[in-house]
């Protein structure tokens, strides 16, 4: 029931022939240049910010690599297959036949946003995720995801952010300091502010 509702979903998103040039440019911009916004943002934030600029980064940082994580270890234990596999669709990009679920993009940039907006970056964090909407729908529309594929995105995401959160509370001040202190002497060129 759910695969079937997952499979309609997708066709009435993904783009079909005789769709625009300039939208399917558009979605690829979207799906796969967007992704180099969110190292931009952190270096400025941790080079230009001061240090509560550097503790926000942090824990995005931490928080999105632990969604990513746990996104990796559901694709290890549950398969699912991409569109273009079945095959399903119209496939406007190429990617590696692999787990769909849950979209490595999509875990990415909510989990980012979330951590944001929790962390009291919230014009970082309102930025990231209108983007994160984007890039959802675009990855659907291009035909390498499903749209199920962006919901567990966004559940790997408030699951990490969830138990990041709290220890991140008791402990993100000294973890900080430490990476202030190793940044200083790897980047000395680029003293920190604040």
């Amino acid at each position: 029931m759910l695969e079937l509702l997952n499979k309609k979903w997708f066709l009435s998103i993904n783009a079909a022939p005789g769709t625009p040039d300039g939208l399917i440019e558009f979605a690829k911009f979207c799906a796969q240049y967007t992704l180099y916004l969110i190292p931009i943002i952190l270096a400025a934030m941790w080079f230009m910010g001061n240090r509560h600029t550097r503790s926000q980064a942090l824990v995005c940082v931490i928080t999105a690599l632990f969604a990513l994580s746990l996104g990796a270890l559901c694709s290890t234990f549950y398969f699912h297959p991409r569109p273009f596999m079945i095959p399903l669709g119209h496939t406007w990009i190429v990617h590696a036949p692999d787990s769909s679920f849950p979209s490595d993009h999509g875990t990415l940039f909510f989990s980012a946003a979330i951590a944001f907006m929790l962390h009291k970056a919230r014009a970082a964090g309102g930025f990231l995720l209108a983007v994160s909407l984007f890039v959802a729908w675009s990855r659907v529309f291009l035909g390498v995801h499903f749209p199920f594929d962006m919901l567990g995105a966004l559940l790997m995401a408030i699951i990490a952010n969830m138990l990041i959160a709290p220890v991140w509370k008791k402990y993100g001040e000294t973890v900080t300091t430490m990476c202030e202190a190793i940044s200083s002497k790897l980047f000395f060129l680029f003293p920190l502010k604040g």
